[in-house]
């Protein structure tokens, strides 16, 4: 046997008895999987108690145990808290501009007037967690950005069973350069030659309210071909 397949059954050796040991924890049921799925939900109102920072540390590597495209782990992640979280509050509020007029169509009034707030104070949440993906020519560009995404689904997950509300947004990327300059992205070398892309922002921390879970919507999402 060759050095280099020595080497590969010995990883899949290595990881059949991870799988293995894994099973026999037993650590979560079918059911409660599936409760979890159902259970989270985005949350806009917080406690300003501070989120230690091992539990932060937790939650991000959470993210990080995502799959992704050809193995690149191509997620950056900010995290942004105390003065500094203080200071982008401004930069929300001018977020808010860039989507009010699309959720005053969709939402009611007293929900419209909430989300307003909730843009001006994020809620209170003492914690924000921006997500970028690092993209080059080695994967296709929509594999890189489903990836970090993936990794931002473990994170709201992680933020769930650690007794933690979040709410992921689209709305930084109404002014994408201005949140890369805040955060000093600018001056990276990977996003000076390009490679850099604001995904979206998480805001996390205790919630301080239960909202209803918005209804799924079922009909028409999934197609079943046979023949």
């Amino acid at each position: 046997m060759s050095r280099l397949s020595a080497e590969k059954k010995d990883f899949f050796d290595s990881m059949d008895e991870v799988c293995h040991k894994f099973a026999r924890m037993n650590t979560m049921n079918r059911e409660e999987f599936y409760n979890l799925l159902k259970a989270r939900r985005s949350i806009r109102k917080y406690k300003k108690d501070p989120v230690p920072r091992e539990v932060l540390e937790r939650i991000l590597a959470a993210g990080m145990e995502a799959p992704s495209g050809k193995n690149r782990q191509n997620w950056r992640f900010f995290v942004v808290q105390g003065a500094k979280r203080d200071e982008y509050l401004k930069y929300s509020q001018k977020s808010w501009l860039g989507i009010k007029d699309v959720l005053q169509k969709r939402l009611k009034p007293s929900l419209y007037d909430f989300t307003e707030r909730f843009f001006f104070t994020l809620g209170d949440a003492p914690v924000l967690i921006f997500a970028y993906s690092h993209n080059d020519s080695e994967e296709r560009y929509h594999t890189s950005i489903g990836s970090v995404y993936m990794a931002v689904e473990n994170i709201n997950l992680a933020c769930f069973v650690e007794g933690l509300g979040c709410c992921t947004m689209g709305a930084p990327l109404e002014i994408k350069a201005e949140v890369d300059e805040f955060l000093g992205v600018t001056k990276l070398p990977e996003y000076q030659r390009g490679e850099l892309e604001l995904l979206c922002g998480i805001v996390l921390g205790y919630p301080d309210h239960q909202p209803p879970k918005a209804p799924r919507e079922l009909e028409g999402r999934v197609m079943w071909l046979e023949s």
